[in-house]
């Protein structure tokens, strides 16, 4: 069953939130994350797959972070997801991460990628601008656009739009002209030099919390930017 009070244990919530590195050069950083907690197996409720691990008496728990961006330096709205598979004995069994809608293992085999200050903390690299996840920087090196994903294509995607929030949120080709034209006001070209991120108690909610500001926070946004240029409805 996923516990949704999850934002009751604070203290566990930023005991295992990884420890992420972004671009020097990075001009958008995480601004929410909904958190859920796994004590079974069971549906992802913002991604795509089942967490599964009672199968593996080592674990006790999931701890699902679902990172929001308000941008991506392609488009408007960003989720990228982080999973820590914590053991009875309180030890990082396992991680995933998510990069570009799939996800990889977060943890190298031989755990090397835990931070030595804070050994329940599992180093990750941010992909300049698109934010996917990477235990590995020589892995980014490996994403053909990664140059000019964040500069000759900014703001190419518009406005996402997820499943599901279908129902709260659409666009349409003037939003996403919008969102573009915003967008290339922040294009930049990776240095790959990477700087670790501070993590704010405040970022941490429930993920249903989140799910529901997501839309304000869209049109928000969306306002900021006809304001930036001047635009009247």
């Amino acid at each position: 069953m996923q516990d949704q009070q999850i934002s009751l244990d604070l203290a566990l919530v930023k005991t295992y939130a990884p420890q992420l590195f972004f671009d020097r050069l990075e001009p958008f950083f995480p601004v929410r994350v909904g958190v859920t907690l796994f004590d079974q197996d069971g549906p992802s409720p913002s991604f795509r797959r089942i967490i599964s691990f009672e199968s593996d008496t080592r674990i006790a728990k999931v701890i699902e972070y679902a990172i929001y961006w308000d941008y991506d330096i392609e488009h408007l709205y960003e989720l990228e997801h982080v999973w820590i598979y914590v053991g009875h004995d309180g030890s990082v069994i396992n991680s995933e991460c998510s990069f570009h809608g799939k996800f990889f293992k977060g943890l190298l085999k031989d755990r090397s990628n835990l931070s030595k200050n804070n050994p329940t903390q599992v180093k990750l690299y941010s992909q300049p601008g698109k934010h996917a996840f990477s235990p590995l920087l020589a892995m980014l090196d490996l994403v053909p656009n990664l140059h000019t994903c964040t500069y000759e294509t900014a703001g190419s995607a518009g406005l996402l739009v997820p499943d599901m929030l279908r129902d709260q949120m659409a666009t349409d080709k003037e939003t996403n002209q919008l969102v573009e034209r915003y967008l290339q006001t922040f294009r930049f070209r990776p240095t790959m030099e990477f700087i670790e991120f501070a993590w704010e108690e405040s970022l941490f909610v429930p993920w249903p919390e989140l799910l529901k500001e997501i839309p304000q926070r869209v049109n928000h946004e969306l306002n900021v930017m006809r304001q930036y240029f001047g635009i009247h409805e």
